[in-house]
C-alpha cells in the first residue's frame, strides 16, 4: 500500500517530469494531432507512428532524405471529408531532433515563397502545406483544393507544439540584398556536391544587370560551410583549393578584404568561385559573372558571420 507521503512525492515527480518535457519541447508526438477536426472533416482512423526502422514503409522514396536530416519519429493522421469517401487530408508530423534539421528538411521541400504565417516558416498552396517549428517538420496534403482548411489544421497542430526554439542562427547571416526569397537551404553533408565541405547552408542571389528585368537576372550562390573548429575549416579550404587546381583553375592575387588565405578560381560546374575562411566557417560565392556582385555579397556575409 502506498503511503500518503510516498504518493505526494510520486505525484510531484510526475508533474516535474511533465514540466521538464514541456520546457524542453519534448511533448509526445501523438499529442500534436488535433482532436477536433475542421468543420466538415473527421479523424476517422487511428494515427499511425513510424520509426527509423519503419519509415520506408510509409515514404520509401524519401525516407533516406529524412534519415540524413536526423529523423527520429513521425506520426500520420488522415482526416476525411464527412460527405465524401474520396476527399482526404494526410497529415505527417516529423520529429527531426532539433530546429536545424527541421529547417533543413523544410528547406528542401519548400517549392517557392508562399508563406502562411505558421511556425518559424511555412509554405501554403491549394493542396499542400508545410511548416516547421522547433524540432518538428509538418506536411499536410489534400486530394482537393482546400487551402483555408489546410491552414486551419496546420494552425491547430502548431498550437500544440511547445518547442519555441529560435530558427538556426546562420539563416540570419545571409545578406538580404539580392536574396532570392525562400532560397536558403541547409545540407547535412556534401554542400555544393563537395564532401570536403561537409554540412552547411547555401542561398541564391540575383546578379544585377541593368539590361534585364528582375525575372531575367542570372542567379549566383553564397555558401556557408560549418566545421567543428578553425583548423578543420582551414583543412577544408586547402582541399577546395586543390580541387580547383585539378578540375578547374585558381587565380592568384585575391584582394586582402577576404583574408590572406582566401582565393578565387573557376569550378567546372559552379563557375567563378571565391572562397574565404572565418573561424569555424568556410564562406564563399560561386556562379557569378560580375566579380563585383560576388565580392560585395560575400563581404556582406562575412561581416555578419560571428
Amino acid at each position: 500500500m502506498i503511503r500518503r507521503v510516498d504518493f505526494v512525492v510520486l505525484s510531484f515527480l510526475v508533474v516535474l517530469l511533465a514540466c521538464q518535457n514541456a520546457s524542453a519541447g519534448t511533448t509526445p508526438i501523438e499529442s500534436l494531432i488535433p482532436k477536433i477536426a475542421p468543420e466538415g472533416w473527421a479523424l476517422r482512423d487511428a494515427p499511425e507512428t513510424f520509426t527509423k526502422e519503419t519509415l520506408f514503409e510509409h515514404i520509401d522514396g524519401q525516407a533516406e532524405l529524412f534519415l540524413q536530416y536526423g529523423f527520429e519519429k513521425s506520426i500520420l493522421a488522415i482526416y476525411r471529408k464527412e460527405n465524401s469517401s474520396e476527399d482526404k487530408i494526410d497529415v505527417d508530423i516529423y520529429d527531426m531532433g532539433n530546429p536545424l534539421h527541421a529547417f533543413g528538411v523544410f528547406s528542401r521541400f519548400r517549392q517557392k515563397e508562399s508563406p502562411a504565417g505558421i511556425g518559424l516558416d511555412s509554405y501554403l498552396s491549394d493542396q499542400y502545406a508545410i511548416f516547421y517549428k522547433g524540432r518538428y517538420f509538418v506536411v499536410l496534403q489534400a486530394t482537393d483544393s482546400v487551402p483555408s482548411t489546410l491552414k486551419r489544421l496546420a494552425q491547430g497542430i502548431e498550437s500544440q507544439i511547445s518547442d519555441n526554439s529560435a530558427p538556426p542562427k546562420e539563416i540570419g547571416y545571409f545578406p538580404k540584398r539580392g536574396l532570392r526569397t525562400g532560397s536558403i537551404e541547409y545540407f547535412p553533408d556534401g554542400l555544393l556536391g563537395h564532401q570536403f565541405l561537409k554540412r552547411g547552408f547555401k542561398a541564391s542571389y540575383a546578379e544585377n544587370d541593368e539590361t534585364k528585368t528582375a525575372s531575367e537576372d542570372r542567379d549566383f550562390r553564397l555558401f556557408l560551410s560549418i566545421f567543428e573548429n578553425s583548423q578543420e575549416a582551414t583543412n577544408a579550404m586547402r582541399l577546395f583549393r586543390e580541387h580547383l587546381s585539378k578540375k578547374g583553375s585558381v587565380v592568384e592575387g585575391i584582394s586582402t578584404q577576404f583574408g590572406n588565405d582566401a582565393f578565387t578560381g573557376v569550378d567546372p560546374y559552379q563557375g567563378k568561385t571565391i572562397v574565404a575562411h572565418k573561424g569555424p566557417y568556410l564562406v564563399g560565392a560561386v556562379g557569378f559573372e560580375k566579380d563585383k556582385d560576388g565580392e560585395q555579397r560575400l563581404a556582406e556575409l562575412m561581416k555578419e558571420v560571428k
